[in-house]
């Protein structure tokens, strides 16, 4: 039984000749790690992770250092005295501050705390106001808090871990549908490399075959027209082998630049699958379960709530906000930290929407009404999705029977043309019955392989869109932190 591989942590390098003999299974491997497309679904993955890292450390505290290094300040400024005259004074003054701030965001609230320290020096020099005054701020807490206002910080935690799951689960899916076009490349190359192996045997038996009735018609059992039509049998017959190698150059060419690979690839034809025949219904669970899909409907219809919420919530917003704390002066250090109590720093305000014109209602109403289309369109969506799972279900259990008849009928066809090629030799049959001979017997030969890519394609995209491994029965799972860090 062939086995498929999940994203194992091995390469598969080259033999000790010139050519890179594969097998379908280890195609597989080389594509996920080594194509671009893998490239590229991985990339994606990273930048969801390192979003959501982002999302995950916006909600611990902040603590941030701001200060502004020694600042000197000597000009002459306007001064307006008491009795309304204006005259020019000069500053000459050297000042320095630093600040220390904790904020938190509120879970619960979606509010705001932060706490504050801060120190401001100021050294005034020449003139009559002469000398050294510091400022302290021990420490401030204020507090923003939105009241009937929507609270964004719990929003974002319902949706931000869908986001990430619904990026692994399309991860898995792309890695899935690398191996699709892994396998749609290597059945083309081994078909053309099959249909090379045609083109030769065909050239062969038809120069056979031409000698034989050469020797016929000395002997006069043919006619001169039978020696023609296998004259030209020879010619098609090599016509057809050039094509052939040029059509899996071509094919070679594709599947190497897909794996970057240098080596020329020698495809082996899958001799044995999986013997399975799959439920719909079991299909469609394990897709409801693990695939981005389902995410994906949750977080759009988290998202159009989220934004009916936030037009609803402005309407009558009203955002609160005070501080409390304690400042001090003095001549120095110590003096400035002294004696807080009764310097008390407190301070409270709000801001209340008045009259707007009917503008907030409006985008409410926009919301509402973009809700409504996207439960429509999740609603359409997801009817379409049922329907995908179950015609592709229902394709993959009619494949192993076509794979088998295929077959079946690549045997019979190959031993037919060998009985009618022995029976021309002695006479019996006409060269237009040997060659519906032929043409039946390539035909079969190109349908039996056909048939086997479409069972392996049919079964990866299965696979892609359930993330479930029906030959092992277990979701397809990863380290996803390993994968990222590797």
């Amino acid at each position: 039984m062939l086995a498929c591989c999940d994203f194992p942590l091995f390469a598969v390098g080259a033999r000790a000749d010139s050519c890179l003999h594969l097998t379908l299974s280890e195609c597989i491997i080389m594509a996920r790690r080594q194509s671009v497309d893998a490239a590229v679904a991985l990339g994606e993955l990273k930048a969801a992770y390192w979003q959501w890292r982002s999302y995950r450390a916006d909600l611990l505290p902040e603590v941030s250092f701001s200060a502004t290094v020694p600042s000197w300040n000597k000009r002459y400024t306007s001064y307006q005295q008491a009795d309304g005259g204006l005259s020019f004074v000069r500053n000459d003054y050297i000042g320095l501050s630093g600040s220390l701030v904790v904020g938190q965001k509120i879970w619960l609230t979606g509010g705001s705390v932060t706490v504050e320290s801060s120190l401001d020096f100021l050294h005034q020099r020449g003139g009559v106001a002469t000398g050294t005054q510091l400022m302290s701020l021990p420490v401030a807490v204020t507090l923003t808090q939105p009241l009937f206002g929507v609270n964004h910080v719990r929003w974002n935690r319902r949706i931000e871990p869908l986001r990430y799951r619904e990026a692994q689960a399309r991860f898995l899916t792309e890695t899935e549908q690398v191996a699709m076009q892994a396998i749609s490349l290597y059945f083309s190359l081994l078909l053309a490399g099959e249909q090379v192996n045609i083109a030769r045997q065909n050239l062969q038996t038809a120069e056979k075959l031409y000698e034989v009735a050469l020797a016929k018609r000395v002997m006069g059992t043919i006619s001169e027209n039978d020696v023609l039509q296998m004259r030209l049998n020879v010619l098609k017959a090599r016509s057809t082998l050039t094509d052939a190698e040029s059509a899996r150059q071509a094919r070679q060419f594709a599947l190497r630049s897909f794996l970057n690979v240098e080596a020329d690839i020698v495809p082996e034809v899958p001799d044995k699958v999986p013997d399975l025949h799959l439920q719909y219904e079991d299909v469609l669970t394990h897709a409801l379960n693990n695939n981005a899909f389902a995410t994906t409907i949750r977080r759009r219809q988290l998202e159009a709530d989220y934004s009916v919420a936030t037009a609803r919530a402005t309407r009558q917003s009203i955002n609160l906000y005070a501080q409390v704390g304690y400042t001090g002066t003095g001549s120095n250090v110590g003096r400035a930290y002294r004696d807080l109590l009764g310097k008390e720093v407190v301070q409270v305000g709000f801001s209340v929407p008045l009259l707007d014109w009917g503008k907030r209602k409006g985008q409410r109403r926009v919301a509402e009404s973009n809700r409504e289309i996207v439960q429509g369109q999740l609603h359409r969506q997801a009817q379409e999705f049922r329907q995908d799972v179950f015609v592709l279900t229902e394709q993959f259990n009619n494949q192993a029977a076509q794979l088998r008849i295929a077959c079946e009928a690549d045997t019979i066809a190959q031993r037919r043309y060998r009985t009618n090629v022995e029976t021309f030799k002695i006479g019996s049959i006409s060269t237009l019955e040997l060659s519906d001979a032929q043409t039946a017997k390539d035909e079969a030969r190109r349908n039996r392989i056909c048939q086997l890519q479409n069972y392996w394609y049919f079964y990866y995209q299965l696979r892609s869109i359930a993330l479930w491994d029906f030959e092992r029965g277990e979701s397809i799972i990863v380290d996803f932190e390993k994968i990222i860090k590797s």
